[in-house]
């Protein structure tokens, strides 16, 4: 097959030799030239596509924090406050009310015909009156389980059939599962010991969501759709017939994305983790990196279960919960570090920041690791001070910079107040202190859309236009840097993907607008033609 060069209107590289070019020459997957007509080399005979002649290319984004659900999960109807599309372009409009809820929920029942009825999406903190309850939910069904996930995938809320099925009762003590003053089950449940009876029960389990084919092609889909051509699962058991699964899938030739699985800690004993993250690193393909590990220390904020340092929640209930104890953290990030295991490690709260960097500095104290590149998730609330560990350290930050948008507006008014949220995910000081630095969706906590996420970075826009602090805006080439170089650094995979140089992989984000030319404000409204994938164009919609 003969090399292929496509033009471009333009070409941004992300390249500070080369920042824009309008030729790129690719042959089996990889690039062999960047820049004008002149600079294709003597390559001999090369096929010419112009079909991006009037659009835009940057490399493909890379989503450093998403989750297989992004493919799963619409097998349940989905129930959040915003407009969705999913993976088959469908539009799901938003739930405003409880009443809403529980109609759209019977209509599920009435498709289903039998068994449990499951949605998800849902966030209390934008439906007007008290939290939902197991009463609500057996408005829908007394006889079929029917559970409902929270936007934030740490809560849900279940009605009397599903809370029987798990054997919780008026006598159950168990963290997180929650009673009204009389000593009867509210409903929700709190965080992944008081959720997994219920989720497994109802098909609805995280292992369950965790990467059948069909999965796997729908989370493509949404990529193709956002421009991404690489994409972490940011937690999976990685079992046997998952990876079986998951290998066979993404082989396929026509399959257009890397996917970089991360092994959820929390899927076997803590001592056989690294062992098996060496295994699977052994598994590795060119389209799925294996070896990681993901921890998830707290909650959610605005689930009210993040671990806060002083002086706690702003407004509403602390329930702060840990899903590993300090002491078992400590003692398991020693052990990976040793191992060599790079690190993704969950925190929304300062307070479980605190910890994860208090367990990083012990364990790189004992044995340094030069390059290790153990990353912080979310990393919300992290402020000066614990930053500056986190440089010390040579730690990464992924920050979710969407919260600022969907849920900025509830944590200046409810969850954590003004201060706190006008410097959360605080992207411009994490760039002064030298911080290697992503963004991310988490998907689909919030829409995979790494432009969007761009756009939230450099504006800091609430739903309802308040800016949530100017000091911790970035300029737009950070953005688009964080999205693409930046987070393939947090991944290890800086020298394969993240721009578009040679030798590297032809895999780029094909754009109908230029967004240098766009600007800032209108950042989220360029349009994604699609994807180049090992140089292979792949139109979004079409597979």
């Amino acid at each position: 097959m003969l090399p292929t060069i496509f033009s471009a209107r333009r070409i941004i590289t992300m390249d500070p030799s080369r920042p824009a070019a309008t030729h790129v020459l690719v042959h089996e997957g990889r690039i062999l030239a960047v820049g004008t007509p002149a600079d294709m080399g003597d390559w001999g005979e090369a096929h010419h596509d112009d079909r991006f002649a009037d659009k835009v290319l940057m490399p493909g984004f890379v989503e450093g924090h998403a989750h297989m659900m992004e493919g799963s999960i619409w097998r349940f109807v989905y129930l959040g406050h915003y407009a969705r599309i999913a993976p088959d372009g469908r539009r799901w409009d938003g739930i405003t009310s409880t009443d809403k809820l529980v109609e759209r929920l019977r209509e599920r029942g009435e498709e289903l015909g039998d068994g449990p009825i499951v949605g998800w999406g849902f966030d209390p903190l934008f439906v007007p009156g008290e939290r939902l309850t197991r009463l609500d939910l057996d408005r829908v069904s007394t006889d079929r389980p029917v559970v409902v996930l929270h936007s934030n995938m740490h809560l849900l809320t279940a009605n009397s059939a599903a809370l029987e099925m798990a054997g919780y009762d008026r006598d159950t003590d168990v963290p997180g599962v929650l009673h009204t003053s009389d000593g009867l089950l509210h409903g929700e449940l709190q965080e992944m010991g008081a959720m997994f009876p219920v989720m497994r029960r109802a098909g609805a389990s995280f292992r369950n969501l965790g990467g059948d084919p069909e999965s796997i092609w729908n989370l493509a889909r949404s990529a193709c759709r956002a421009g991404v051509t690489t994409s972490t699962d940011l937690l999976n058991d990685l079992t046997d017939e998952g990876l079986g699964d998951l290998l066979e899938t993404t082989s396929a030739e026509a399959f257009p994305l890397r996917l970089v699985p991360m092994l959820s800690a929390m899927s076997l004993p803590p001592d056989a983790v690294a062992g098996r993250a060496a295994e699977l690193a052994r598994n590795s393909t060119d389209r799925v990196r294996l070896g990681g590990v993901k921890i998830v220390t707290d909650g959610s904020i605005q689930g009210f279960t993040a671990q806060l340092n002083a002086p706690g929640y702003y407004r509403g209930t602390d329930n702060g919960i840990w899903n590993i104890a300090p002491e078992t953290l400590n003692a398991m990030v020693d052990d990976l570090n040793r191992a060599g295991v790079q690190m993704h490690i969950h925190v929304n709260g300062d307070g479980a920041s605190l910890v994860a960097i208090e367990a990083l500095e012990a364990a790189l104290a004992g044995h340094f690791r030069p390059d290790h590149r153990h990353t912080l998730q979310h990393c919300q609330m992290a402020d000066g001070a614990q930053l500056r560990r986190i440089a010390a350290l040579g730690a990464c930050v992924n920050l979710f910079a969407n919260h600022l948008y969907y849920f900025g507006d509830k944590h200046y008014e409810v969850t954590i107040g003004p201060e706190r949220a006008c410097r959360m995910n605080p992207c411009a000081s994490a760039l002064a202190l030298g911080i290697p630095l992503a963004i991310h969706s988490d998907a689909p906590i919030t829409p995979l859309a790494p432009l969007f996420t761009a756009w939230c970075a450099v504006n800091r826009l609430t739903d309802s236009g308040r800016v949530l602090g100017t000091s911790e805006r970035i300029g737009l080439d950070a953005a688009l840097h964080a999205i693409t170089l930046g987070a393939a650094y947090t991944l290890k995979l800086d020298g394969e993907i993240g721009s578009i140089e040679v030798g590297k992989r032809a895999d780029f984000a094909v754009l109908e607008d230029d967004p240098h030319e766009t600007g800032d404000e209108r950042l989220k409204e360029i349009r994604v033609w699609g994807t180049v994938f090992g140089g292979k164009p792949v139109p979004a919609g079409t597979f």
